[in-house]
């Protein structure tokens, strides 16, 4: 009899327990997150979208929306689909840099010659803070230059495009967002690490923070899970104009996965790779010679949202890829969005990061 009123008893409990667990308020409103993405998948068109959400460094939603390939009827994945990421690639570079400065290999306010020596010499001294942050003065694109069809082989090729222009103004007093000056960041990392550009970020960046679907997108090999390239034309859905991004690795060359760039910034997050003192310079805006904060960091831009929350992060758009990531340190909260979509207007990443913060007030 005792024995029997013991295993009722038991049973009970572990029920009660499972009631309980059951009637818990759930940590985060997950139809709400999918409404503010689906309104957005909806309102751009947006063939295929991934989103990552993490928070205290462990992902807590990952989903994906509509097509990879659309031909194909492939699904977004967020742990596989590998989408373009646009200039969410400069971040990615100056974790690269930020290495090389840990370990003395690179200083931030000498002469880029020092490790680029075929980089021409300009009316005024570039330095590699100037690079990184935009006030060097290098030029953007021009004539539709992101639409270039040719092969680069190197790193020092790409510098070619540009190198023998002139400053559109001395280092340091004005703010001019550069892809180019990426170019150049990756020669000055080649030469300070006396390695490679894309196998220096392969073994000191994406080895290290596990990011296995991270990767240069080159145009002449075929990628697993790399996903279709899409814009609009009349209405409808096309495929997005044929580009060879060898000339920007840096700047806006590489494929990855929603996942792994939540991974990315938890590892900025919680300085995996690099100090927090490396870490604290490249996420605090750089300020001109008269004192004017630009909002730009080194790779990051910062600033507050909506919100008035301070984050970092970047945006990323490129032909047939528009992606964003963002981080906010005081939360512990990161957002990863990835698309293929040329067009696609991802704002509404605030909105998203505020469900999975709103409930903590």
């Amino acid at each position: 009899m005792n024995n029997t009123f013991l295993k009722l008893k038991i049973i009970f409990l572990l029920f009660s327990l499972i009631i309980i667990q059951g009637c818990k308020k759930q940590p985060y409103n997950f139809a709400e997150a999918e409404k503010v993405v689906e309104k957005m998948v909806e309102e751009n068109e947006i063939p295929g979208l991934a989103v990552t959400v993490s928070k205290g460094g462990e992902i807590v939603w990952s989903e994906g929306f509509g097509w990879a390939e659309i031909e194909q009827g492939i699904p977004a994945n967020p742990s596989k689909t590998k989408f373009r990421i646009g200039s969410i690639s400069k971040p990615l570079a100056t974790a690269a840099l930020g290495i090389l400065m840990d370990v003395g290999k690179i200083g931030l306010d000498i002469p880029v010659q020092e490790y680029v020596p075929t980089f021409p010499e300009k009316r005024w001294a570039i330095t590699t803070r100037q690079v990184a942050g935009h006030t060097a003065g290098i030029r953007h694109y021009k004539n539709q230059e992101w639409l270039s069809a040719k092969r680069y082989l190197t790193v020092l090729e790409g510098l070619q495009i540009f190198q023998d222009d002139s400053l559109l103004f001395e280092p340091g007093t004005d703010y001019n967002y550069s892809s180019y000056g990426f170019n150049l960041l990756s020669a000055i990392i080649e030469g300070a690490a006396s390695k490679e550009f894309l196998a220096y970020m392969q073994n000191n960046v994406f080895d290290p923070i596990g990011m296995e679907n991270t990767i240069a997108d080159y145009t002449d090999s075929l990628i697993v899970n790399r996903a279709g390239c899409y814009s609009m034309s009349g209405g409808k859905i096309i495929n997005a104009a044929y580009v060879d991004n060898s000339y920007k690795w840096a700047g806006g060359g590489f494929l990855s996965t929603s996942e792994d760039l939540v991974k990315f910034g938890n590892a900025m997050l919680y300085n995996t790779i690099i100090s927090e003192e490396t870490t604290t310079i490249m996420t605090t805006s750089q300020k001109l010679a008269n004192g004017k904060e630009t909002g730009y960091g080194i790779g990051w831009f910062v600033d507050k949202n909506d919100f008035e929350r301070p984050y970092f992060g970047h945006a990323g758009g490129s032909v047939g890829g528009r992606c964003e990531l963002v981080i906010f340190p005081k939360e512990e909260l990161v957002v990863a969005i990835t698309t293929n979509d040329s067009r696609a207007n991802l704002s509404a990443v605030h909105e998203l990061a505020e469900v999975f913060l709103g409930e903590e007030e």
